[in-house]
């Protein structure tokens, strides 16, 4: 009667728990349509621009075909070759899981044999089996931290490995740049690098061994017990395996979607706080605290109300995992444990006596269990490798972005669609790259090249003028005419659109903004940078050339108050704004490029330094182009670029006439 209620019970009790998840998973699933719906009409204003000119599929987090490619693709990166350290630590992984799993064999086979001499009261086998366990216990300490050794090791070389990988791909040439202003495919860039990275290599270590140990115990097991109470259990455990494991994949497929949703709310709570640190300033003149505070709250709720949906998601799996792949598993351990012992007919255990068959039954009994708990572990790995498809698609996402990015394609999403930019009046489409960059040197030349920002917002149709070394161009015109833009292009910042343009390629044209960059390192690193120490000496300059150097600039008071070349501060927050501008004007002396790019960087620094800096700047051949608004500066320039903010330009040589004008 009584295993007739507890099969009544486990059976009611899975089938209720299995319905119940069902429901949830419909629940969840409806949800996340209707969330999906209302998205869709949000976005149905956006207009996707690429080069190819088809829409991006949004692409899906689940254990399927795909899945296995992305992963594969990954692994190639993490695991280099068969001689790599990563392939050693995995033999050393594998080969400690399968001794293991014999130490786990010899230890229920001694532990069983222990028991036995203590219920027939036999001291001599008790004191041999006992002395077995403890001359074997330092090498089963050592294969458990052997494991526990490979897989950390494992962990750390594939977090070095991809990391490095991606960091080459991020910091190529501008892609760091182009994946924050070109491109909006990727939001937390930093998030992914880090955390994201971090997060998948431990999970696919941890899977790894998740696997091939339930695995490699399964096999050894079946083969243990075949030997005592015949194949026919085994396989019915193998059996339940299948049919559970394809049962609790079907319940658990919204988690990798949930994963991703996870991620990418973390990474937005991330970048909000990130934006209050980096603009405090501003945002406390303006008082602004209140709307930040809701900024930050709002993105926090979001994150809080998703992670209490996965909480509640997860409880809900948690119960039917439970149900499924431990307690059932057990039960039919149990059933199939007992089979052989209460068959009167079966062979092996026909001639053995009480104590014999006592010994056997424990035994096979623990084997079996073991067995049945491999198969839940193996059954539960699957919401680990379900958990892993999220953060495969993060990772494959970055890795896709990267490389188009280095091919030079991007992808962007506009408010609005631009006539003139897609051919609608009658002209070619401006397509991004569509240009012809000539690099050549003293010459900065530009044929009918058009102004067009990422966004495809055409700011000047066509730009066509020349400037050779030793001529200074002034850039003038309202805010938003696209003086930024035209330095942004010439950088190679943004791509060309169309048209011709010449420049000298490399440090050769040199960028000096109005509030100047100032690197992590000694006051001497803020001189030269990017170069190091060891570039300044292979260039022949030494320290007392770069006091001479910010002598030039008025700031060799700086050397004295800090006292060395090698002294180290937050060069950000030490020098005030003037000092700044003064540093960068002496980084310019140390480069020496043939054209520089001044974009207001005077403007914290007095008239008469000022006049000596451009002065010096003809002496040692720097050609300029300043944006600036004092009018003290026409003098030093030979020619100046006006934008009038309606699309046209003006190119012209300033004369007499045109100082006293501007003045």
């Amino acid at each position: 009667m009584a295993p007739a209620l507890s099969k009544l019970f486990f059976s009611r009790t899975s089938a209720g728990s299995i319905a119940g998840a069902f429901v949830i998973f419909s629940i969840l699933k409806a949800r996340s349509k209707r969330i999906s719906r209302n998205k869709s009409a949000a976005n149905l204003q956006q207009v996707v621009l690429q080069e190819n000119g088809r829409d991006r599929k949004k692409e899906r987090a689940a254990v399927d075909a795909e899945f296995f490619r992305r992963i594969y693709r990954i692994l190639r990166i993490l695991i280099p070759g068969w001689f790599s350290k990563e392939a050693g630590y995995l033999w050393l992984v594998a080969l400690s899981l399968i001794a293991r799993t014999y130490c786990d064999v010899w230890m229920i086979q001694n532990g069983t044999a222990i028991e036995s001499s203590i219920i027939g009261r036999n001291m001599g086998l008790f004191k041999k089996h006992l002395f077995r366990f403890i001359y074997a216990m330092p090498m089963i300490s050592l294969v458990n931290n052997l494991l526990k050794f490979g897989l950390n090791e494992l962990k750390l070389n594939f977090r070095a490995r991809l990391t490095n990988h991606l960091y080459s791909q991020y910091l190529r040439g501008f892609t760091y740049y182009k994946m924050s202003n070109l491109d909006n495919r990727i939001a937390n860039a930093d998030q992914l690098l880090t955390q994201d990275v971090e997060k998948f290599c431990n999970s696919v270590a941890d899977l790894y061994s998740n696997l091939s140990k339930p695995v490699l115990d399964i096999l050894i097991y079946v083969r243990e017990l075949t030997h005592s109470i015949g194949a026919q259990g085994p396989g019915f455990m193998l059996l339940y395996l299948a049919v559970s494991g394809l049962v609790l994949t079907r319940l658990r497929r919204p988690v990798g979607r949930m994963t991703v949703q996870e991620q990418q709310y973390e990474g937005q709570f991330r970048f909000v706080n990130s934006r209050l640190i980096t603009n405090c300033e501003e945002i406390a003149f303006y008082q602004g605290n209140k709307r930040e505070e809701k900024t930050i709250q709002g993105a926090f709720s979001k994150l809080v109300s998703h992670l209490h949906n996965f909480i509640f998601f997860r409880f809900s799996m948690g119960f039917v995992d439970n149900i499924i792949a431990k307690y059932i598993a057990t039960v039919v351990g149990y059933l199939v444990v007992s089979r052989p012992f209460l068959n009167l007919a079966h062979k092996p255990f026909l001639n053995l006596s009480h104590s014999e068959m006592m010994e056997e039954y424990y035994q096979a009994g623990r084997m079996l269990l073991r067995m049945a708990q491999a198969v839940g572990r193996l059954v539960l790995s699957g919401r680990e490798m379900t958990r892993l498809s999220g953060f495969t698609l993060r990772v494959t996402e970055l890795m896709t972005v990267l490389k188009d990015l280095n091919n030079g394609h991007y992808e962007r999403t506009m408010l609005r669609e631009d006539k003139d930019a897609n051919g609608d009046n009658g002209r070619e489409p401006l397509i991004p790259g569509g240009g012809q960059l000539v690099h050549a040197d003293n010459i900065i030349k530009f044929e009918q090249v058009p102004l067009v920002t990422p966004n495809a917002d055409v700011l000047v149709k066509e730009m066509t003028f020349e400037v050779p070394s030793g001529v200074n161009v002034l850039v003038c015109g309202p805010n938003g005419c696209g003086k930024s833009s035209l330095f942004r292009i010439l950088g190679e910042l943004w791509p060309l659109f169309g048209g011709k343009m010449t420049k000298p390629d490399g440090r050769k044209l040199f960028y000096v903004p109005q509030r100047p960059y100032m690197t992590i390192g000694t006051l001497r690193d803020q001189i030269i940078y990017p170069d190091t120490k060891d570039d300044m000496l292979q260039k022949g300059i030494s320290d007392s050339d770069l006091e001479a150097m910010i002598d030039k600039v008025q700031l060799a008071n700086i050397l004295e108050r800090e006292g060395s070349w090698d002294a180290v501060q937050d060069w950000m927050d030490v020098l005030s704004g003037g000092e700044k501008q003064r540093v960068a004007m002496a980084r310019l002396f140390y480069h020496k490029p043939q054209f520089a790019i001044l974009d207001e960087c005077t403007s914290a620094v007095s008239v008469d330094v000022e006049g000596y800096i451009y002065t010096h700047a003809r002496e040692v051949g720097i050609t300029l182009f300043t944006v600036s608004h004092r009018k003290s500066l026409w003098k030093y320039h030979e020619y100046y670029l006006m934008f009038d903010g309606r699309g046209s330009y003006e190119f012209k040589r300033i004369d007499q006439d045109t100082i006293e004008f501007g003045s």
